[in-house]
């Protein structure tokens, strides 16, 4: 699957010379931890990193990875001899004379409540030469790992056990319990704790006399969680067209009675910053919390089609209890950092899906262009267009034109073309074909019933498009009501009028010259869908999980422009196989000057894990999907753009055990890059007594020579505390050199 890097990076370079700040992403009274420091451990194969020729160039020594990487210098040979024994690490390693401080970490005080679990999407808005605000969202809870440390943590308890032990191996529907069942009360107050940990916050950062970023809490610093709104003043606004289906008093389904209020956000994932100095935060798996499906009419399915359940490891449909409505979730939501009054509001507009991150395209006197991601298997690539143009990018007026405009989905053509399909009631049903999705399948509303159907047969798209003409066919309503019930059903809507099903599209970053960079996680099928065969695809023709970066041009340059140019820029996968050293991209960015960073998203089952073997019984090779563990944990990375280095990919960072960094974002004059790390020890929970594994996996050189690697690899996490037997805690830090130099 060789797709050229210098290539790539001639391209995206060829308008990087200028960042706009619009384009770059995606308790209990203790004191902030900002002791905690690091600075450059690196594995054992080479505890100072790569001696490059081009160090000066890029401006740091990279960390060594577990697998040499292309511009290694030295022979196969060598590489083997050095790659033969590897030791992860259960720290953020970062390059020598590099160091990082802890700013926050779950369970730190914020306003009247405490700083979130699984931090991700980071955004640092500069109000002053050394004060600025950082808004975190807060994305999920781990179920083991947030039971298991609970209770050292925040230092009280909750009901795990005799809730586990109530419900045994059975989902509840806890919303329909009378009021005073014993067993109601003990799930709220579980679900109540696990929300809080979820959502968004806002803390308030300066400069110390060290010229590092501290805590300086102020009026401004707030949580908006999970629940807000439930029994505080703190409920959510909306705009658009679904607030008309959120008024409804009857319906085909469930109604919550709350009008267009809205109760809480959670699922909080990657976002993006206006130019005019908001934060968007996108809601992402929601349907793991509240029911995804809906009616005609666009309202939820009721709250016991996701019942309350918990196990010793998980937790789920913590909006059963409270009757939360589903179609209220999986939004985006803009917040003002600098009004402490502000509690958030979600844009219908933007539609409803598993929004991931979000690119803000906003220039004078043009409509603004959000680009957002839906990160599931099949998911699509959206844009929202205002119906108004911009007249300053900085005047803080530029919300209200998110309340009116048009949402579309893209449909990518294989000779590298595009257009964009309005999500409209006037829209024509034209579904793809399941034969042409990884997978054989492809998810359809289904009037007049509501939820949906799959299609795993191309006869069936046939009666589908016999029977339903319009968008306006399946939704039912006023039309503002129809076009309401849309948006709540953005992704099956999109597959019903043939937006092309995709790679788990991630983020989606604005380059200064308005072009699109996007990431795709991963080009695998699963159970919900698959991405289309004619666009997701290696040069030979397979599936690949290892996803890809793509660079996508508006046609004319305009950001009305209903179609567009695309090519697939980089992948992912070993270096012997065409990739780049790394595996499933996540969120991208642009620095200051114009480099780009970007962060890996392999799931906690697969780091790691053993590779005995690349040939199966039979002799035949391995599915390449199944050597995800020679890739050691999620890491960071950096391209640079111009000079001799460009066309390479440089290992800058590679986080605790079992962790996702998330979140990068440079301060203004680049010397502080903060970064959040979520779940570390999601899996293997608290690291006990220093555990650790001796695990073989068979690699390979760039060039294709293999050899088997032994790796130490540590059970559990302690990370940031790093003490024996410490809790892991999700942390955001900075980091910074240590001559306090620019970073890029």
């Amino acid at each position: 699957m060789h797709l050229k890097r210098r290539n790539f990076l001639l391209l995206l370079g060829s308008g990087a010379s200028a960042i706009v700040a619009s384009s770059v992403p995606g308790c209990d009274g203790r004191k902030p931890n900002l002791s905690s420091t690091g600075s450059s451990p690196s594995p054992s194969s080479s505890k100072t990193g790569l001696n490059l020729s081009g160090i000066d160039e890029i401006g740091f020594r990279p960390v060594s990875g577990p697998m040499p990487l292309p511009h290694d210098p030295r022979s196969p040979s060598e590489q083997i001899q050095a790659y033969q024994a590897y030791e992860v690490l259960d720290e953020l390693v970062l390059p020598e004379d590099f160091e990082y401080e802890v700013i926050a970490t779950w369970g730190d005080r914020v306003g009247n409540s405490r700083f979130g679990y699984n931090n991700d999407y980071l955004s640092f808005i500069e109000t002053g030469e050394n004060l600025g605000y950082l808004t975190v969202n807060f994305e999920y809870i781990s179920g083991r790992t947030w039971m298991e440390t609970y209770s050292e943590v925040l230092g009280k308890s909750l009901p795990f056990a005799e809730v586990t032990a109530a419900i045994d191996t059975s989902p509840i529907n806890a919303y329909a319990l009378p009021d005073g069942d014993p067993l109601k009360a003990k799930i709220q107050q579980i679900c109540q704790e696990a929300l809080l940990d979820q959502g968004l916050g806002v803390i308030t950062l300066n400069r110390d006399d060290r010229g590092k970023w501290v805590r300086q809490p102020s009026q401004a610093d707030r949580r908006v969680t999970g629940i807000s709104g439930l029994t505080d003043e703190c409920s959510l606004k909306a705009t658009g067209p679904a607030t008309a289906v959120f008024r409804k008093t009857q319906g085909q389904g469930y109604i919550d009675g709350l009008g267009d209020r809205i109760v809480g956000t959670f699922a909080n994932c990657a976002g993006g910053t206006t130019p005019w100095g908001t934060v968007l935060s996108a809601e992402e798996n929601f349907q793991a919390q509240v029911p995804e499906p809906v009616f005609p009419d666009g309202t939820s399915a009721q709250p016991s089609q996701l019942p309350f359940y918990m196990d010793e490891k998980n937790i789920y449909g913590q909006g059963n209890v409270f009757g939360l409505a589903g179609n209220k979730y999986g939004w985006i939501v803009e917040i003002d950092p600098a009004n402490p009054n502000d509690c958030g509001t979600k844009h219908t507009w933007l539609g409803r899906y598993r929004h991931e991150a979000v690119g803000v395209r906003v220039e004078a006197g043009k409509p603004i262009a959000f680009y957002s991601g839906c990160d599931r298997r099949g998911g699509h690539i959206y844009k929202f267009v205002s119906r108004q143009s911009a007249s300053d990018p900085q005047d803080k007026a530029n919300s209200q034109l998110l309340a009116d405009g048009t949402l579309y989905a893209a449909k990518f053509q294989p000779d590298g073309t595009g257009t964009w399909i309005p999500l409209a009631p006037t829209t024509p049903i034209d579904p793809d074909f399941p034969s042409n999705i990884w997978g054989n399948s492809i998810l359809l509303p289904s009037p007049p019933a509501g939820g949906y159907i799959k299609a795993e047969q191309d006869y069936g798209i046939k009666g589908f498009k016999e029977r339903l003409k319009t968008l306006g066919d399946i939704y039912t309503g006023t039309e503002v009501e129809k076009q309401g019930a849309i948006l709540i059903d953005a992704h099956y809507a999109a597959n019903a009028v043939g937006a092309t099903c995709a790679a788990r599209p991630e983020d989606t970053e604005i380059a200064p010259d308005g072009s699109l960079y996007i990431s795709f996680t991963s080009g695998s099928p699963g159970d919900s869908g698959g991405p289309d065969k004619r666009i997701f695809k290696t040069p030979t023709g397979e599936p690949h999980e290892y996803g890809w970066i793509m660079h996508l041009v508006e046609t004319d340059n305009n950001p009305g422009a209903l179609s567009f140019t695309w090519q697939m820029m980089a992948a992912g996968g070993e270096p012997a196989q065409g990739g780049w050293g790394f595996a499933n991209p996540d969120n991208i960015l642009l620095d200051p000057r114009g480099n780009l960073w970007m962060v890996t998203d392999m799931s906690t089952s697969k780091m790691n894990q053993v590779v005995p073997s690349r040939v199966d019984r039979s002799g035949q090779p391995i599915d390449p999907s199944k050597l995800s563990g020679t890739f050691g944990n999620n890491s960071l990375w950096y391209f640079p753009l111009q000079g001799e280095s460009a066309g390479d990919a440089y290992l800058f960072a590679i986080g605790p055990m079992e962790c996702e960094m998330t979140g990068p974002y440079f301060s203004r004059d680049g010397s502080s890059l903060f970064l959040a790390v979520q779940h570390p020890g999601e899996s293997g929970g608290i690291r006990r007594d220093g555990a650790i594994e001796t695990r073989e996996f068979e690699m390979l050189t760039p060039t294709g020579e293999g050899f088997r690697q032994t790796r130490q690899v540590p059970i559990g996490s302690n990370w940031p505390d790093s003490q024996a037997n410490s809790s892991p805690k999700p942390s955001v830090v900075a980091i910074y050199r240590r001559d306090l130099g620019s970073i890029v």
